[in-house]
Formats: C-alpha cells, sequence, structure tokens
C-alpha cells in the first residue's frame, strides 16, 4: 500500500488498519469519494465517512491538513446492527407466566 493514493494520504497507522483488516486502498477511497454518509468526527475538525456494502459497513476517519490535503487517518469494516427489535412471548402468556411465578413463589 501506498502513503498517497488519489488525492488522499494514508497515515502509517491508517495503512496499517486497512492491511489487517482486508481493506484496499480504492475501497477507502470509494468510501471517500461516495460515502453513504458522513459525521463529524471526535476529533476536531475530523470527518468520518461510511459506506455499506451488503450486511458490512467500512468506514474511515479523514481530516485536511494545512495544505488542505485530506489525510485518512484510521478505517475499519463492521457488520451492520442488526434490529433492535426483540422477540417477545404474547401479552396473554407474558400475564400467565407472571401469576404463575408469583403463585410458586
Amino acid at each position: 500500500m501506498q502513503t498517497k493514493y488519489l488525492n488522499l494520504i494514508f497515515t502509517n497507522h491508517a495503512i496499517s488498519r486497512l492491511y489487517n483488516r482486508g481493506i484496499t486502498q480504492e475501497k477507502a477511497y470509494e468510501v471517500f469519494a461516495h460515502p453513504d454518509g458522513q459525521v463529524s468526527g471526535k476529533t476536531p475538525g475530523s470527518v468520518k465517512f461510511y459506506k455499506s456494502y451488503g450486511p458490512q459497513r467500512i468506514e474511515l476517519i479523514a481530516k485536511k491538513n494545512d495544505k488542505n490535503e485530506w489525510i485518512v487517518m484510521s478505517s475499519w469494516a463492521k457488520l451492520k446492527e442488526k434490529s433492535s427489535f426483540r422477540h417477545q412471548e404474547p401479552f396473554l402468556e407474558r400475564i400467565i407466566g407472571s401469576l404463575v411465578r408469583k403463585i410458586f413463589k
């Protein structure tokens, strides 16, 4: 991997993270150039770019330097979270179960 890829500059840390996580610089550039979205990063002036590929979401953190060049500081991939909806027993079964537990305490 190279320190400079198209108009992005990658820190050694970012290159290491990309390599360890199996993300190509081409894919990282695609996330940067055509993100599904972006939000402010934790570091002042940084931006988190993200893009989904099926069940996987790739995110990268970048920041402009004094020369107005984009520096990629880190990147990672994670599986999209499943729905927070959880299955519950039907209402009547929950009530009966609760009563039975109270009776046989």
